[in-house]
């Protein structure tokens, strides 16, 4: 009878700690306003808004959970989610571990800093202290171009605006949007006039997952050509 229930048990759990097949799980960072952010306790934003209407398309509940940036491939890898909206640029090193949609938004990386600072052009910050969010295209950017600078990496962009208002670094690279939702709420910092470099946003999938991928890009056409995504930006940003 011992045997019995333990067996009982840890199908129970097994079967417990899988994914309801009536929900779509979704993972995000939700400290990338308009994109997703808390409001009410509640995680909101234009990707939330998109992943609903993906959700409708496929009869499912919409389930969103908030985890570090740097871990969203492996959730979705692992199966643990089922895709991931977070302002995530394409890359040819991610598209060898997770599938990409089509791209749904076009972002600005620029450069925030004190409005004191000696910086006035992007071109001067190569040798710089530079914060940037871990894993961000930002992150790869940065590395990439400005070897001669010091960067630092912190999981969380607000993290990084804190090491720019304490003069720990010298500037922050980030995305437009968020960047300007962040200055709203932050006096005394500006964002550089000319933009750093360009990139775009798509949500991700395990790879060979078309199904959910196809549906995904289906839904995101049909809110492109429908102008919606735009209205959900104006929405979130006041703009």
């Amino acid at each position: 009878m011992k045997k019995i229930f333990l067996i009982l048990v840890c199908v129970f759990l097994l079967t417990g700690c899988g994914k309801n097949d009536d929900e779509l799980v979704m993972v995000t960072e939700a400290g990338f306003a308009p994109y997703e952010y808390y409001e009410g306790g509640k995680i909101v934003g234009v990707d939330i808004d998109i992943a609903n209407e993906i959700a409708k398309e496929l009869g499912k509940k919409l389930v969103v959970k908030d985890i570090a940036f740097d871990s969203i491939v492996n959730e979705v890898k692992s199966g643990k989610a089922d895709f991931a909206a977070a302002g995530i640029s394409y890359s040819e090193e991610r598209a060898k571990e997770v599938d990409f949609s089509i791209n749904y938004a076009t972002s600005k990386q620029v450069v925030i800093v004190n409005e004191n600072s000696d910086i006035k052009d992007p071109s001067e910050i190569s040798n710089k202290k530079i914060a940037v969010q871990l894993g961000s295209i930002a992150d790869t950017y940065v590395t990439k171009e400005y070897q001669d600078a010091t960067i630092t990496r912190q999981k969380k962009y607000l993290a990084a605006i804190q090491d720019l208002k304490t003069n720990k670094v010298d500037c922050v690279v980030m995305d437009e949007l968020p960047a300007k939702e962040i200055l709203k709420e932050n006096s005394g910092l500006k964002i550089l006039d000319k933009e750093l470099t360009q990139d775009k946003y798509g949500m991700i999938v395990k790879k060979g997952n078309k199904e959910l991928l196809d549906s995904i890009n289906k839904v995101l056409n049909r809110l492109i050509s429908e102008g919606k995504i735009s209205e959900y930006v104006i929405k979130h940003t006041g703009e």
